[in-house]
């Protein structure tokens, strides 16, 4: 389902296979033991990078997991069972002590959409694959965690309103020129590329983990108090 690979002081954290990449309990519960690994091996320079393989960057929580639960109280509480679930997720990519990068390979929607936006650089393509957010499209509400997420991350009140109350499609030309992804490329080899080059760039810096994820948190304020994360204030070891 997911791969973890270390090359140096870069982590790159890989949804395996050519399917959609939807999130249940099985595939939530393997991306939290692999971050778990990369936070317990972090180091100054450390980087990660979380990208997919296939068509799907991944299309968000698995609804067919979901209406198994065979009844439409069965199916509500399984779907707020996933958000439980994936919370946690968010929440270790916001205290993860370093920079994190989606290559977006293909198409990221709903929670797979959120998965990406919960790292501090996004880099998609621009010949294929979209962001999208159909949630008002198929009468579902958004978790508080998502809500905040959207708003400290995309500044663009515009934007997170076509995002968001339109269920706009957004492919990479608009993505770049909105500011929600750093950057678009033409095709999967200069994506892909430009994620490594950008990760060994940030590496370089040597930042102190614990400090960069501080100051991280506290960029989202909103968002860290409802993923129930502290902020820690560090005194200056050097000039």
């Amino acid at each position: 389902m997911c791969t973890l690979e270390k090359r140096g002081n870069l982590f790159i954290l890989t949804l395996t296979g050519e399917g959609q990449h939807r999130f249940n309990p099985d595939l939530i519960s393997s991306l939290l033991d692999l971050l778990s690994q990369v936070k317990a091996q972090a180091t100054c320079g450390s980087v990660l990078i979380t990208q997919a393989q296939g068509k799907f960057f991944s299309y968000g929580f698995d609804l067919d997991w979901v209406q198994a639960a065979g009844s439409e109280r069965g199916a509500a509480k399984r779907l707020q069972d996933m958000a439980d679930l994936f919370k946690p997720v968010i929440a270790t990519l916001l205290s993860l002590p370093m920079p994190t990068i989606a290559a977006i390979t293909g198409h990221a929607v709903a929670a797979g959409f959120t998965l990406a936006l919960a790292h501090d650089y996004l880099i998609m393509r621009k010949d294929r694959g979209i962001l999208w957010m159909p949630e008002v499209d198929i009468a579902v509400t958004l978790p508080d965690y998502f809500n905040a997420l959207f708003k400290e991350k995309i500044g663009d009140a515009s934007v997170r309103r076509e995002l968001l109350l339109r269920g706009l499609k957004m492919k990479g030309d608009e993505a770049e020129k909105s500011g929600v992804v750093k950057a678009a490329y033409d095709g999967e080899a200069e994506m892909r590329e430009a994620s490594v080059r950008l990760a060994e760039n940030l590496g370089k810096r040597k930042w102190n983990g614990e400090v960069y994820a501080e100051i991280r948190k506290g960029l989202y304020p909103q968002l860290s108090a409802i993923l129930g994360l502290s902020h820690k204030v560090y005194a200056i070891a050097r000039l």
